[in-house]
């Protein structure tokens, strides 16, 4: 029987653990970015997780496990910067970042739990490459709507591709700890 909320907290604390040593390093550097960037470096990361699942060999010592916890910190910046605009420089401290990262991390588990209600955690029945497509779809679609400036005719905007591509990495990263 699976645990998925305790399986969710623990990938999410490795994941904020990370952004807390890059906060350390960088502070809230990631500021400036605009939601094309982060949804460049999105695209950079998923890019880099299929050639190395069709490959099986990275030259740079990217691992596809860091290359996920690195897309769900990009995807929290990106709800985040979506929420606030972006900045010419480091305009929060680190103690704010946090709070808001952790407010970003909570309503994508309140997410997870009501889409796995009502679809039966199907995820648990997609293969890791699967995954790793679903969440290139969405950069795509992100990067589409983007170029529409945010407009949409028929789908939902931006924040909810982002918080689909934060679970998203968030289940394949249960599936590598199994």
């Amino acid at each position: 029987m699976h645990d998925t909320v305790k399986e969710f907290d623990l990938v999410t604390a490795k994941c904020r653990a990370i952004f807390v040593d890059k906060m350390a390093d960088y502070g809230a550097s990631w500021r400036i970015f605009r939601l094309q960037g982060i949804s460049d470096q999105l695209y950079i990361k998923v890019k880099n997780i299929r050639q190395r699942q069709e490959t099986g060999v990275s030259l740079v010592g990217d691992d596809i496990e860091g290359n996920l916890r690195a897309i769900v910190n990009y995807g929290v910046m990106a709800i985040i910067q979506e929420r606030h605009g972006f900045a010419d420089g480091v305009d929060i401290s680190n103690e704010k970042a946090m709070q808001l990262y952790d407010e970003v991390i909570g309503e994508a588990k309140e997410l997870m739990l009501r889409k796995n209600h009502d679809y039966g955690e199907a995820w648990r029945e997609m293969s890791k490459e699967g995954i790793v497509d679903m969440i290139m779809a969405k950069i795509i679609r992100i990067k589409t709507i983007l170029e529409h400036n945010g407009k949409t005719i028929a789908s939902e905007g931006t924040e909810g591709n982002y918080f689909d591509i934060i679970n998203y990495a968030i289940f394949d990263l249960i599936h590598y700890a199994e």
